[in-house]
């Protein structure tokens, strides 16, 4: 009976657009919506491993939500004396088998079998885009469709947003700035915000459609984040851009720490939120070739 071979453990960096996705994590067969987990799983079945597929990704992302950096572990064993697939050749296998869908893999790594994707990350970055100085629906490029929140008929007080990402910045029980969840008792709500930026934004759009139309851009940077945390944030933020709240209300929700305290409808939509970076140590991406049973 032929033996198989060593279990090769990989980090590998996807994105994709995440519109007609549930989620990154997997959904169960019977949901109408798959998410990303569900097709990387199946596109690493497709190279017929041996062991059981299981993709642990390291950043959750929502219904709606994109992502240009995201990054997951994953476990191939192949058969008989065959050598473990080399990385290039691991990349181009899965985005063969995933051309038909918006996630691409963009790198992949040989890293210890102890490695985890989610545990080992040191930072993740989020980008929120907006888009102002638009009146009506058919003044979006449709290139910006589901990729921005278009803020109808408004002007940013830039710099008082500015202020009040200030006042976020840093280490904060963020208790306030998380929705409820399952398992939201068993997480630390205490975050550092490493980066809290608001800049003006890029388009490919505003060269060819309508240079009247203003991006901007809110970048968080944060070891980890709460559910929901950056859509929160970015949600008060635009708040204190229109006048609706103070740089002073935004201080007080975060000392509430009280979820309940967080203005109802006032989070941003999730489909101008982008996973722009999850960083490791350098040394966690060095070549490694020291993978056994």
């Amino acid at each position: 009976m032929q033996q198989s071979s060593s279990v090769t453990r990989y980090l590998i960096f996807f994105q994709y657009l995440g519109t007609k996705y549930s989620g990154v994590m997997k959904a169960p067969p019977h949901q109408p919506l798959q998410g990303v987990q569900n097709h990387l799983e199946n596109a690493v079945r497709s190279l017929k491993p041996v062991n059981q597929v299981s993709v642990s990704i390291s950043s959750r992302t929502d219904t709606g939500v994109h992502a240009l950096c995201n990054s997951a572990h994953l476990d191939i064993q192949r058969r008989g004396d065959k050598p473990p697939f080399t990385e290039q050749v691991l990349t181009d296998a899965l985005n063969f088998f995933l051309k038909a869908e918006p996630i691409r893999i963009t790198r992949a790594y040989c890293v210890p079998n102890d490695f985890h994707a989610r545990y080992r990350a040191i930072s993740r970055t989020y980008v929120y885009r907006l888009a102002t100085g638009i009146s009506r629906h058919a003044e979006l490029p449709i290139t910006e469709k589901d990729f921005c929140w278009p803020l109808w008929n408004t002007q940013l007080n830039v710099d008082a947003m500015r202020e009040a990402g200030a006042v976020l910045q840093g280490t904060h029980d963020f208790s306030t700035f998380r929705a409820l969840s399952s398992d939201a008792p068993f997480k630390n709500p205490v975050k550092t915000m490493d980066l809290v930026q608001v800049q003006p934004g890029l388009s490919f759009s505003q060269r060819h459609f309508r240079r009247d139309i203003q991006f901007w851009e809110l970048t968080f940077k944060s070891r980890s984040f709460l559910y929901k945390q950056v859509r929160r944030m970015v949600g008060a933020l635009v708040a204190v851009g229109r006048g609706e709240l103070s740089v002073r209300q935004v201080q007080d929700l975060l000392d509430t720490r009280d979820s309940m305290a967080f203005p109802q409808n006032m989070a941003a939509p999730p489909y101008g939120l982008f996973l722009v970076n999850v960083e490791y140590n350098d040394s966690d991406l060095k070549p490694y070739r020291g993978n056994t049973d």
